[in-house]
């Protein structure tokens, strides 16, 4: 009798065991989720001001392992981990891409900039590949560093006309993902207005898209 009132508390216990595996995610840290939306920066584009071109801009493709709303970080090289409570609203290549519309658009070099996929016909097209945001504790602080590869094609006799790799890194002001956040905000603005600047410049200055 002893032995089997023994077996029965053991059962509980591994019954209860069991279910604290389990348990919902309710129990657990709340998931924080985070923006990019640097200051003075809109996702609602405006009509192009500029009597130039129509610029056509397909959404920018992440690079593998960061096409996620999961927040990344790198503590050595070539091993990417994720935040376990702290996520963006959506993977950050598709929160850039409106911005990356917007920037452009206020830029006055275009008639109109179409984000893709639409039926207007454009004199270009702008192609980004490789964008990823990591958070990288090589140091301290820790930095921030967004990247994406441009191209620029001309669709009227489909020619490239400049492809150029952008990257901004910026500190964080706080080693946690609140602080990743921050440090991407600014290093996005950076890297937006590097690009818009490019742009401009490969339709008003051809030879020196390149440079």
């Amino acid at each position: 009798m002893r032995h089997s009132t023994g077996l029965a508390v053991l059962g509980v216990i591994l019954f209860f065991t069991a279910a604290g595996c389990f348990s919902p995610r309710g129990d657990s840290a709340p998931m924080h989720t985070y923006q990019l939306s640097p200051e003075g920066w809109s996702t609602e584009a405006r009509p192009a001001a500029g009597s130039g071109p129509v610029l056509l801009v397909y959404p920018p493709q992440a690079e593998p392992g960061f096409d996620t709303p999961r927040m990344a970080y790198l503590k050595r090289r070539y091993e990417v981990e994720y935040y376990a409570t702290s996520q963006w609203a959506d993977a950050p290549a598709r929160l850039f891409s409106p911005l990356l519309v917007y920037g452009l658009s206020r830029s006055g070099a275009w008639r109109a900039v179409i984000p893709l996929p639409s039926s207007v016909r454009g004199d270009y097209r702008l192609d980004s590949y490789g964008f990823a945001v990591r958070q990288e504790f090589f140091q301290r602080p820790s930095r921030v560093r967004v990247t994406v590869q441009m191209q620029l094609v001309e669709l009227k006799e489909s020619r490239i006309v400049g492809a150029r790799t952008f990257e901004a890194a910026e500190n964080a002001p706080s080693e946690d993902a609140y602080g990743g956040v921050t440090a991407a905000n600014r290093a996005a603005e950076a890297m937006l207005g590097q690009v818009v600047s490019w742009a401009e410049g490969c339709v008003r200055h051809p030879p020196e898209c390149n440079r």
